[in-house]
């Protein structure tokens, strides 16, 4: 049974979600010759002020 966790910035729309677990589900079992239900997809969503890019938190980055 696979279990893939995914770390994503918070922002995205449910319906993202959705095609992205879809979108990962089917590769997924194309890849490792698994059923769609035998397959864990985890979505880990981090706050911008929860995360850093160069020494900086992602919510105080200028554009």
């Amino acid at each position: 049974m696979p279990i893939v966790q995914v770390h994503l910035l918070e922002g995205r729309s449910t319906e993202q979600k959705k095609m992205l677990v879809s979108e990962m589900t089917a590769s997924i079992c194309l890849a490792l010759e698994v059923r769609p239900e035998q397959v864990r997809i985890i979505l880990s969503e981090i706050s911008h002020g929860d995360y850093a890019v160069g020494g900086e938190l992602f919510s105080e980055k200028k554009s």
